[in-house]
């Protein structure tokens, strides 16, 4: 994304120096070539500008889709987290109840 609007930014500085320079050394009137001037740098503002807005929504949509995929994830660990912890529960309920069976065998023989 980066590499793609500083290409682009550099085709269209390149193209603005290059028309302004045309413009320069065109023979007219300064009259003229003042106006032209103005004209191209108002088209190379505009141009500007709509690339700022494309690289934006394009900022926008990749953060969109990133936190979309990062909380995927969370929920996708909170929920494998869930299961691990109720078979944890499970065993030592198991364990639990396999400790007071022995605990009342240990109190009927005294």
């Amino acid at each position: 994304m980066s590499n793609n609007g500083n290409t682009f930014l550099g085709i269209l500085a390149g193209t603005a120096i290059g028309a302004t320079l045309g413009i320069l050394f065109a023979p007219d009137k300064g009259a003229n070539t003042r106006q032209r001037i103005s004209d191209e740098a108002q088209l190379a503002k505009q141009k500007i500008s709509e690339t700022a807005t494309e690289l934006k929504e394009q900022v926008v949509n990749t953060a969109t889709e990133k936190k979309q995929t990062l909380d995927e994830q969370m929920e996708s660990l909170i929920s494998s987290a869930s299961y691990k912890a109720d078979d944890v529960i499970n065993t030592l309920e198991s364990k639990l109840k396999d400790l007071k069976e022995k605990n009342k065998k240990l109190q009927k023989t005294s």
